[in-house]
C-alpha cells in the first residue's frame, strides 16, 4: 500500500468473550499499523455481563469501541438463536453503513457471527474470516462453512482445513494456512492465577489450585436440545465422585444454555459439593494461568482440542459437540456416561502432561494475518473456483 493511499479501514467484530481473548494479538498488531483504521465492534454475548465483560477488557487493554450491538434474546432455545441472528442482520447493517470498512474481519463458527457476515456480504463490503474449514458437531458446523462460502478472504488454521475450504470452491490465491492466533497468545503469555484471584470469583467451595485441580467447560449441544440437562448431570456426577477440587466455568449462549444451567443449580442445591467452585468467566490471561496448571480439562470446550493440545494438557471431550475436529494425543473422547468420563478423568491424570502438539501453531501467526489484511487486494463478487 503506498505513502499516497488512505488508510485502509478494518473492522474487527468481537461477539464473545473468546472471540477477544483469541483475537487480542491481532488486534495489537492492527491497532499499531499506521496504514490502518482499526474498528472495533462488540455484540451477542462479549456485552452481556453474565457471560463477559469485554468493554472493560478493551478499556483497559486501550482498544475502542466503535459500536456496540444489543442483539442476544434469552430463553436458551433455538427460536432465540433464530430471531437473535435476525436481530443481528438489522443491527450490523446500520452499524456498517455508517462505518463504512473497507474489510470485515471475523472468526469461527456461532449463530452470532453469522449476522454480521450476512450484512457485510449485501453491503458489497469484503469479509475476511478467520478459522473456516475446520470440522464439528453441532449446527456450529453449518454455520461455519456457510460463513466460508460468504467470505472473501479466509484464515485456517491448519492445512487440512484450508484443504476443506479449497474444496468448497474458494479462490486458491485468498486462502491462507497461518495457524492459530490463539496458540501464539498462549505461547507469549506467562501470567500465573492466584488462589486469592479464583477463589474471589464465583460461587461454591474455595479451592486451592496449589494443588492438582481439573478445570471443567462443558457447554449446550444445540442438536441435542432438551437432553443437555440430563448430560451435564453425568459430568457433574462424575466429578462429585472422584472428590477432586474442581473449577466450572458457566455455560455459553447456545441453545440449551438454560437446560445446563438449571442441571448445575440443581445439583448445587441438592449436593452443596465441598471442592467445586463455579465461575462465570475471567480475564484471558488469568484463564491461560489458570489452564496451563490444570491436571485435566472436562468437557466439551475447543479449548480443550486446541490450546490444551499446544500445552500437552489431558484434556477428557464429552461427546458430540467437537465431533470430527482435528485432535492431538492428549484428548480421550467419552460419550455421556458417568463411568466413563470417571475412568478417562483418572486415565489422564494419571498420565500427566503430554507431549506438546503444533497441528495449530504457527510462528507468527497474528503479524502474517495483518500483513494480508493491509496489502490483498479487495473484491466482493465471488466465483466458484473449480480448478479450471
Amino acid at each position: 500500500m503506498s505513502k499516497k493511499q488512505k488508510k485502509r479501514k478494518i473492522c474487527f467484530v468481537i461477539t464473545s468473550g473468546i472471540h477477544y481473548s483469541r483475537s487480542k494479538l491481532i488486534l495489537f498488531e492492527l491497532k499499531k499499523r499506521k496504514n490502518v483504521d482499526l474498528q472495533i465492534v462488540v455484540a451477542a454475548s462479549a456485552i452481556l455481563s453474565m457471560y463477559s465483560d469485554v468493554l472493560a477488557l478493551m478499556k483497559k487493554d486501550g482498544f475502542k469501541c466503535n459500536a456496540k450491538i444489543t442483539m442476544v434474546l434469552e430463553g436458551g432455545s433455538p427460536v432465540a438463536m433464530a430471531k437473535t441472528t435476525g436481530i443481528g442482520i438489522t443491527e450490523f447493517t446500520t452499524v456498517f453503513e455508517n462505518l463504512s470498512p473497507d474489510i470485515v474481519v471475523v472468526r469461527g463458527d456461532r449463530y452470532e457471527v453469522l449476522a454480521p457476515v450476512i450484512a457485510a456480504a449485501y453491503l458489497n463490503i469484503t469479509i475476511a474470516h478467520i478459522e473456516g474449514g475446520d470440522v464439528t458437531g453441532n449446527i456450529d458446523e453449518s454455520v461455519r462453512h456457510a460463513i466460508t462460502k460468504l467470505s472473501h478472504i479466509h484464515f485456517t488454521t491448519n492445512e487440512e482445513s484450508k484443504k476443506r475450504v479449497m474444496r468448497m470452491g474458494e479462490l486458491p490465491g485468498f486462502v491462507y494456512d497461518v495457524g492459530a492466533p490463539e496458540l501464539e497468545f498462549v505461547a507469549k503469555n506467562n501470567y500465573r492465577v492466584s488462589n486469592e484471584f479464583i477463589n474471589y470469583l464465583g460461587v461454591g467451595d474455595a479451592v486451592d489450585i496449589n494443588r492438582p485441580y481439573i478445570v471443567v467447560m462443558q457447554h449446550p449441544v444445540t442438536s441435542e436440545h432438551g437432553k443437555n440437562k440430563d448430560h451435564i448431570e453425568e459430568t457433574l456426577h462424575a466429578i462429585y465422585d472422584l472428590k477432586i477440587p474442581s473449577i466450572w466455568f458457566w455455560p455459553n449462549v447456545d441453545a440449551g444454555t438454560d437446560e445446563v444451567s438449571k442441571g448445575i443449580r440443581s445439583f448445587r442445591e441438592e449436593k452443596n459439593p465441598s471442592h467445586m467452585r463455579f465461575i462465570k468467566h475471567i480475564p484471558p490471561e488469568e484463564f491461560i494461568g489458570l489452564l496451563k496448571k490444570t491436571a485435566c480439562l472436562v468437557g466439551n470446550s475447543s479449548s480443550g482440542i486446541k490450546e490444551c493440545s499446544y500445552l500437552g494438557i489431558p484434556a477428557v471431550n464429552i461427546g458430540s459437540r467437537q465431533n470430527g475436529r482435528m485432535r492431538a494425543s492428549n484428548v480421550i473422547d467419552v460419550g455421556y456416561d458417568m463411568k466413563k468420563i470417571k475412568k478417562a478423568i483418572k486415565a489422564q491424570i494419571k498420565h500427566g502432561v503430554y507431549q506438546p502438539s503444533h497441528m495449530y501453531y504457527k510462528k507468527n501467526t497474528c503479524k502474517k494475518i495483518c500483513d494480508i489484511l493491509v496489502s490483498v487486494d479487495t473484491y466482493t463478487q465471488k466465483f466458484f473456483y473449480d480448478g479450471n
